[in-house]
């Protein structure tokens, strides 16, 4: 085995791997790959060239030893055969002239370095675990605050629109699942923390609408609640041209309708 790799990068405070024996000359790099990339060893952050960058990025989303002609074929699509290889060749080249290995390199596959901890892997991880059920993250409170931010935002590749969509999903429904148990517990003040997350990440996704609905209904604030369902309809009506389920109406149905200067039949 080959291993290739880079000097230090960004500092995310995340849980050490668990790994048997000394660890190699790699260990302690944290690649971050939320709100943007950044590559941290200890306090120090690592510039990279994008295709470095993209490179890392794509070999941490798979999580898997990949073909160096799917890499090459995927990262350069619009290059040859010939051309998208020599450009992986280019990039592994300057990664193994550094003193930390990120890449392992068996034969015809790659893979990130197993020890390089990466920050998407762990926000999954505490948000399936939210999901289904899990106890315990309630005690710091900052669930919301680790599931607030998408997947490297400002990049355009076509080859991370599935991945950045399937984070997305997880990360909304986790914060609407914390937004529920929060009001349940009467911790509104957190609650209302995660419902506003899930509705900034998606202003049309109705449940997160409904959960920050319940929130300021548990608060005692129904100005707030009728405030925030008249929001979701008139985004709703002016981007998708549709109307709110049956089960948000339901739930501010018995909300007096009208405000101060409008009819008291305004929905």
């Amino acid at each position: 085995m080959t291993s290739v790799g880079l000097l230090a990068g960004p500092k995310v405070r995340l849980r050490p791997r668990e790994e048997s024996g000394k660890a190699p000359r790699g260990a302690g790099v944290e690649l971050v790959l939320l709100r943007g990339f950044e590559l941290r060893c200890g306090d120090e952050i690592v510039p990279l060239p994008m295709s470095a960058q993209r490179l890392l990025a794509f070999l941490a989303l798979h999580d898997q030893s990949l073909l160096r002609s799917y890499v090459a074929g995927t990262l350069w699509l619009e290059a040859s055969d010939e051309r998208a290889n020599a450009c992986l060749r280019s990039v592994l080249w300057r990664l193994q002239r550094s003193s930390h290995r990120l890449v392992e390199v068996t034969g015809r596959q790659l893979r990130l370095a197993q020890w390089v901890r990466v920050d998407v892997r762990e926000i999954e991880r505490l948000a399936r675990s939210v999901i289904g059920g899990a106890r315990g993250w309630e005690a710091n409170g900052r669930a919301q605050e680790l599931l607030a931010d998408d997947l490297l935002p400002d990049w355009y590749d076509d080859w991370l629109a599935v991945d950045r969509e399937c984070f997305r999903q997880l990360r909304l429904h986790a914060l609407e699942t914390v937004c529920e148990r929060l009001t349940k517990a009467g911790k509104l003040g957190q609650a209302l923390e995660a419902g506003l997350a899930a509705v900034a990440g998606d202003p049309l996704r109705e449940s997160a609408h409904r959960a920050l609905i319940n929130v300021y209904l548990a608060e005692g604030n129904p100005g707030d609640a009728l405030r925030q369902y008249r929001l979701y309809r008139r985004l709703l009506a002016e981007k998708l041209g549709l109307e709110p389920s049956a089960q948000i109406e339901r739930l501010v149905g018995s909300l007096p309708r009208g405000v101060p200067g409008q009819p008291a039949t305004e929905r």
